[in-house]
Order: structure tokens, then C-alpha cells, then sequence
């Protein structure tokens, strides 16, 4: 039985050849530029964007999707630019994962759950001395659900993560900035982010 968000993220992806800029996020390549690469996760890579710029930075890129379709047209792109990307096809909830260096999730749809899954397997991703990237639409968790579209509060936003961070973390960057906007793709609308970034000190 095909997982009704899988199937979901299947149809949105083969409705177009393209669904993205093909541009990695300008928040990753602003938090990114100054750290030593390592081992990192892309959690929900997409058409795989912003693993192809890490992995061109010299990190060791692991990228999770749960969109079949999505997948197979970013290992497309990364063979075509020439480099190894490591893909696994699963939610982060669901992924069995050694901890990594760098945890970034840009515009992520992870739903929410009662017992806050998904929160907490981002944070579990991240090893001692690493760091959890996270960012979104600013305000969009506080819209409206608009007909036939998905509800947000349906989702998981920065500050849940945030709320669940301890004395085993130290919030490096918490801010609305605004963001550098693809001239194409889904999401070209969205003006302004919502950047999160903590490391893990134990």
C-alpha cells in the first residue's frame, strides 16, 4: 500500500519537469559558508538543489525525500554534475540515521504528530559539535488554510523545534531576514524567511 504523503509528493513532482529554481537556497549558502564540511543530512532534498551545492562544497551529503519521483530527478542532477550524493528514500521520522555534522531542512513538509516525531528526529540527526539548520516561510503558520490547499497548522514550523531545545543546545541564529528569491519555481512568492540555526554542545 503506496503511503498517502508519499503519493501525494509523487503527483505534485510528475505534474512538473521541473518544480524548483534548480538554485540552492540562498539561507544555506549564507549559514554554510563559513563551516568545515563534514557529514550532512538534506532532509527533504527535493529535485536535490542544495545537496548538489553541498556536496560541491566538499561535504559528505546524505539526502531524504519521501518523493519517489523527486529522488530519481535529483540523482539525475547530481550525476550530471558530477557528484556523489548518498539518497534515502523515507521522512526523517521514519529514517534509521547516523548523527551528522550539519542537519538542514529548507521549507520542509513535516507533519506533526502528538508525540512530536519529526521535531525530535531533527534533533537526533545532529551530533555533538553540530548543527540543526532550519528554515521556512516567515508567518506562514499563522495563515488561514486556503480552499483545497494544505492546513498549517497541519505542520511542523521552526518554532516547535525551538521549544524543544535544552540546555544541550546553543541557538546560534534566530531571525526573520529576507530571503533571496528564486525568479522561477514553486515558492518564488514567499518573500521573507524564518532562519534557525543551533549546534549541539553535548
Amino acid at each position: 500500500m503506496t503511503d498517502p504523503v508519499q503519493a501525494e509528493w509523487d503527483k505534485r513532482y510528475a505534474e512538473h519537469d521541473r518544480m524548483w529554481s534548480g538554485n540552492p537556497n540562498g539561507a544555506l549558502v549564507a549559514e554554510v559558508a563559513g563551516l568545515m564540511p563534514g557529514r550532512v543530512l538534506d532532509v527533504g532534498c527535493g529535485e536535490g538543489a542544495d545537496a548538489v551545492w553541498l556536496a560541491r562544497q566538499g561535504w559528505q551529503v546524505t539526502a531524504l525525500e519521501v518523493s519517489q519521483v523527486a529522488l530519481e530527478r535529483a540523482a539525475g542532477h547530481a550525476r550530471d554534475a558530477g557528484v556523489e550524493i548518498h539518497w534515502v528514500h523515507a521522512g526523517i521520522a521514519e529514517a534509521e540515521l547516523e548523527p551528522f555534522d550539519l542537519v538542514t531542512a529548507h521549507y520542509p513538509a513535516l507533519l506533526r504528530t502528538p508525540d512530536r516525531s519529526a521535531e525530535r528526529a531533527l534533533l537526533a540527526a545532529v551530533r555533538p559539535g553540530g548543527r540543526l539548520l532550519l528554515v521556512h516561510h516567515a508567518g506562514i503558520e499563522h495563515r488561514e488554510q486556503h480552499e483545497g490547499g494544505p492546513d498549517p497548522a497541519d505542520y511542523v514550523w521552526p518554532a516547535m523545534v525551538k521549544a524543544l531545545l535544552d540546555d544541550d543546545w546553543v541557538i546560534e541564529v534566530d531571525e526573520e531576514r529576507p530571503r533571496v528569491v528564486p525568479e522561477s519555481g514553486a515558492g518564488a512568492h514567499h518573500v521573507d524567511d524564518t532562519v534557525l540555526r543551533a549546534r549541539r554542545v553535548h
